[in-house]
């Protein structure tokens, strides 16, 4: 009896049928398929693409990682930590209130308009800032609002403590050993800016150091990115970054205004530079000092 397989010729047109394993112990045979294994690399490439359009898109839009690089906000926000800034938090008519800690673009306040560089490789490098793989904007500042549009911000009374349109101010977020300043100042914060301090003021360059600068050292209101509402790095400090009752007391301002401050101007005197100038960095950049990066990163 002939064992070998028969070869049956078939017509080219028709499929070639599957290669068939010998006959199992059950007598049934099993059909290899070939086929491709895992995705294709287009695949792969449109979808890493999608993951990183919404990345940017989230980051735009709802929250930005920024790092910070200096101790000027020192205790609540220390070097190296990597804090989520809430970018919804003053959408839909809201806007910052006394004790936000908030990231701003200083541009225009804290530091000088410079001029455009190029266009396309500011744009690399604000989406790859905003990806956390490049340092953010040198431009971007994180601070604590002291005071907003109609305050009267002095420092100090008799007790060496901050005044809020006469309210007094017990800040138990400064460091330890920190006086709340060290240079008086008289400030009425003009409409729509808000007056911007450090919570290590000896080593925050911030409001006060800026009075004699165009802006007078206040930030303009649509200057700011959004709120600092969760550390999310280092793992061991992961929390919401705390809240403050400290100005829970403070007036309103008064109706009418306030009276002129010493330089009868309404925007108030103080000194030209701060002591011990320190800019906190936020997300993303090494800058000393308190840079608080929105992009990233950021100035403290």
């Amino acid at each position: 009896m002939d064992t070998e397989a028969q070869h049956t010729e078939r017509d080219p047109s028709s499929p070639a049928e599957s290669p068939v394993d010998p006959a199992s112990e059950d007598g049934s045979r099993s059909v290899r398929v070939s086929g491709r294994a895992g995705p294709s690399w287009r695949r792969t490439g449109l979808v890493g693409a999608a993951c990183v359009v919404f990345l940017l898109l989230l980051s735009h839009f709802v929250a930005q990682p920024f790092l910070i690089p200096s101790g000027s906000m020192e205790p609540t926000l220390q070097v190296g930590d990597r804090i989520l800034v809430n970018k919804l938090a003053y959408r839909f008519g809201n806007e910052p209130r006394r004790g936000d800690v908030v990231v701003f673009d200083g541009t225009g306040s804290f530091v000088r308009e410079e001029p455009a560089g190029n266009p396309v490789t500011g744009l690399l490098h604000d989406a790859a800032a905003a990806l956390g793989l490049a340092a953010p904007d040198e431009t971007d500042f994180v601070k604590r609002v002291v005071g907003v549009g109609g305050d009267r911000v002095v420092c100090c009374d008799e007790d060496g403590r901050i005044t809020v349109n006469g309210g007094r101010v017990q800040e138990p977020y400064l460091t330890p050993g920190d006086r709340p300043s060290d240079v008086p100042f008289d400030i009425v914060v003009p409409p729509g800016t808000l007056w911007v301090m450090g919570d290590h003021r000896s080593q925050s360059s911030d409001s006060r150091d800026h009075l004699g600068s165009p802006g007078g050292g206040v930030v303009p209101v649509d200057k700011v990115v959004g709120r600092a509402d969760w550390i999310v790095w280092p793992f061991g400090r992961w929390t919401t970054v705390p809240e403050t009752d400290a100005y829970d007391s403070v007036p309103a301002p008064p109706a009418g205004g306030h009276p002129f401050g010493p330089r009868e101007s309404g925007w108030g005197s103080g000194r030209e530079s701060a002591p011990g100038s320190g800019r906190e960095s936020a997300p993303g950049s090494g800058q000393d000092g308190g840079q608080g990066s929105a992009r990233g990163s950021g100035h403290g």
